[in-house]
């Protein structure tokens, strides 16, 4: 059996140790940053062959923060996404096993540029608003879900979902941390089994990446540590940003 590992020169095999660097960063807490990972990893491997690559590093990630995070979590809205998103997943599985590549990549950085969007006019409001109606819950719960079994996006809907409940920056990571352990683990069968884009070779070169994810997720605990509770929002909302502008102009 070939390696994927086999057939990357010296500049790819950068890339893709600075995405998984990246992926080790936002685990931590710098969320938003996580999509320049998706767009490193889908120059290299192609945007639908690339979920299948960086699953299991997310996985591994999760583990890492809900271990670090553990005491901060609120379950009431960890269980108001999850089922929400259980269904994304399950609706993006039949819709992405056939999805035009070219347009898969225009419907990531749409999703993600929307979002930002939205984050900034909330963010700016002379009044914040908690929202609570159901539909809010669920809308957000069925993107996070859809887009990602997609391109693994998701974080920019719970980013969105939790700066609008307000929730306090150690709350914000380790709920997130949570709800992804689940959701990747959920995930996984259907990228071994009906996409078939997680494999040996796949996995072997995983491997071989996770020194620079818990590089990563080491640097990243460092740097969240040093932000200040009230700066915490504004930086996931540029991070969201920078990382949509580096996917809309991949």
């Amino acid at each position: 059996m070939e390696y994927l590992y086999t057939t990357m020169d010296l500049f790819q095999w950068i890339l893709i140790l600075f995405a998984a660097f990246i992926i080790g960063l936002a685990k931590a807490g710098l969320k938003g940053i996580e999509m320049m990972n998706v767009t490193i990893m889908a120059i290299v491997f192609g945007s639908k062959a690339s979920t299948g690559l960086v699953l299991p590093l997310l996985c591994f990630a999760d583990i890492m923060a809900v271990s670090y995070y553990k005491r901060h979590v609120q379950w009431p809205q960890f269980w108001k996404l999850i089922p929400w998103m259980i269904v994304g997943i399950l609706m993006g599985v039949y819709v992405g096993k056939d999805l035009n590549e070219a347009l898969f990549r225009k419907l990531m950085a749409l999703i993600i540029i929307t979002t930002v969007v939205i984050m900034i006019v909330m963010e700016f409001k002379k009044t914040p608003v908690i929202p609570g109606n159901q539909l809010f819950v669920i809308t957000t719960g069925l993107a996070a879900g859809f887009t990602t079994m997609l391109g693994n996006l998701a974080g920019a809907f719970a980013n969105i979902y939790f700066l609008a409940m307000r929730m306090s920056k150690n709350d914000f990571i380790g709920t997130a941390a949570w709800l992804f352990l689940v959701v990747n683990l959920f995930k996984f069968p259907f990228q071994v089994i009906y996409w078939k884009n997680i494999t040996l070779s796949t996995l072997h070169t995983d491997l071989l990446l996770l020194p620079a994810l818990i590089a990563g997720f080491l640097t990243g605990l460092k740097i969240v540590a040093n932000i200040k509770e009230e700066g915490y929002r504004k930086v996931v909302i540029v991070l969201t940003f920078l990382g949509a502008i580096f996917i809309f102009f991949k």
